[in-house]
């Protein structure tokens, strides 16, 4: 089922789930897994090839997961700081790889278009506010940093408060960073539009089908997967299994399953619109440490989310840990703060599972001796990047030795970092939840940055 309570699942139908695998099947490509990456790569395989055989396998329904959960920003945003892409892998690479993202964005929103899909995409740029003088501080700074690896002001800038209510505005806030290279859209409609454009492409997809096993491929046989509904054996198989990817056997230290946690109010008056501004649909955050997003959605509420929860001993999943009272009060009341006028309840509580990577680059690998495939591990920043991985995986598997933009990204083909035994990442992630808990109090009270921040910036490599 849905995952209960979500504002996006609310008005999606999925009361008629597709069918379950029956029996064996032989393909030319199988997906595990129904989200965006599994579908969008389904997609790009068929838009290049239309004669593949292409099976695609979900566990529950297609967009259970994050895919469907999700804050809603398609963004050009990217997990790892950008100094530290120049510093693994240049100035020029960083800058072709920011490129590539951004165009993504455009080109996301008209993918969607070409097949008929309702998503309520609307590509309004992205704020993240400034809301004291050390907020303000570090924004300015980042910016300047931009600058410096050559992103121009019609990417990032600063904007000023007099300015900010032509785009849109917070309490306290004493101006914003601002980038045009984001989307809101809804997730959901955007998931559940992209699996049936991709059986009119020509896919099959099977629902409720949960794999058990991935047989790798030798130069004998083929690779296979396993569920207990029968065996599909293909000549590649691409797993696209995001946060859920420490539920399948060897994969237990392949990423971090780390849960975000939204809120969504009931549909706001033109009153409230008016004193806040956001009328072309720009995502918001602002600069505190523990990361916050939201934006205003098609039927004008406020859909906002958050990190904060636990990271759970032995990247275990459980329903139970899509919700969290003491986040979604902490969330509901940063929500007050930021609008203060706010007098509307909260409807909608719900949350997920993300995927964190140990080296914090996401992964797009292509073994064409075994007939594995992967993609995953966007750290919360996978619309987009699911999109362009998609096609890195399609450009790939369809022809091992081409060298296209998406398949040249820095983090396509690098070797997976398996995380820690435990009880080490519980701690250590853990630990790093803390670190940016205290530091934004520290910065909130004492109106001074604190030694936490410094840790922090040192236990994620920002």
């Amino acid at each position: 089922m849905p995952a209960p309570h979500s504002l996006w699942w609310s008005n999606v139908d999925a009361s008629s789930p597709r069918s379950r695998l029956r029996g064996d099947e032989d393909v030319d490509v199988v997906i595990v897994g129904g989200g965006y990456t599994g579908l969008w790569t389904a997609r790009e395989l068929l838009r290049r090839d239309p004669r593949l055989r292409v099976v695609v396998l979900e566990a529950q329904v297609c967009g259970f997961g994050a895919s469907g959960r999700n804050g809603g920003w398609a963004s050009a945003l990217f997990p790892v700081a950008a100094s530290l892409v120049v510093k693994d892998y240049g100035l020029d690479t960083y800058t072709r790889q920011r490129h590539l993202l951004q165009d993504a964005v455009r080109s996301l929103g008209e993918a969607a278009r070409d097949d008929a899909i309702e998503c309520d995409f609307v590509h309004g740029g992205t704020l993240s506010f400034a809301r004291s003088v050390i907020q303000e501080t570090r924004a300015r700074r980042d910016v300047r940093d931009a600058v410096g690896l050559g992103v121009g002001p019609q990417d990032v800038r600063w904007i000023e408060l007099d300015e900010l209510r032509d785009f849109g505005s917070v309490d306290a806030a004493r101006g914003a960073t601002y980038s045009p290279h984001c989307a809101r859209l809804h997730p959901a409609r955007l998931a559940r539009g992209l699996a049936d454009a991709v059986e009119r492409h020509g896919a099959i997809i099977f629902e409720h089908t949960r794999v058990t096993r991935i047989i790798a491929g030798n130069t004998r046989r083929r690779p296979r997967v396993v569920t207990a509904q029968g065996t599909v054996t293909a000549d590649y198989v691409v797993r696209a299994t995001e946060g859920f990817t420490p539920t399948l056997a060897h994969h237990r230290r392949s990423v971090v399953p780390l849960y975000s946690l939204m809120v969504a109010t009931e549909p706001l008056s033109p009153s409230f619109w008016q004193e806040y501004g956001f009328s072309h649909s720009p995502t918001f955050s602002d600069e505190r440490h523990l990361l916050i997003y939201g934006q205003r959605t098609a039927d004008n509420r406020l859909a906002f989310g958050g990190r904060g929860s636990p990271y759970h001993f032995g990247s275990t999943i459980e329903p139970r840990y899509d919700t969290n009272a003491s986040v979604f009060t902490q969330l509901e009341r940063s929500l007050r703060e930021l609008f203060p006028s706010l007098d509307a309840r909260i409807t909608h509580r719900w949350g997920g599972p993300l995927a964190l990577p140990r080296s914090g680059y996401p992964t797009v690998i292509v073994d064409h001796v075994r007939g594995l495939a992967a993609a995953g591990g966007y750290t919360g920043d996978g619309v987009t990047l699911s999109y362009v991985c998609a096609m890195a995986l399609a450009d790939m598997i369809i022809d091992p030795h081409a060298t296209t933009p998406a398949s040249s990204l820095p983090f396509v083909q690098r070797a997976l970092r398996r995380w820690e035994v435990e009880p080490l990442r519980w701690l250590g992630i853990n630990a790093g939840i803390a670190l940016a808990t205290y530091a934004d109090y520290h910065e909130r009270t004492r109106e001074r940055e604190s030694r936490a921040s410094e840790l922090l910036a040192r236990l994620t490599g920002r």
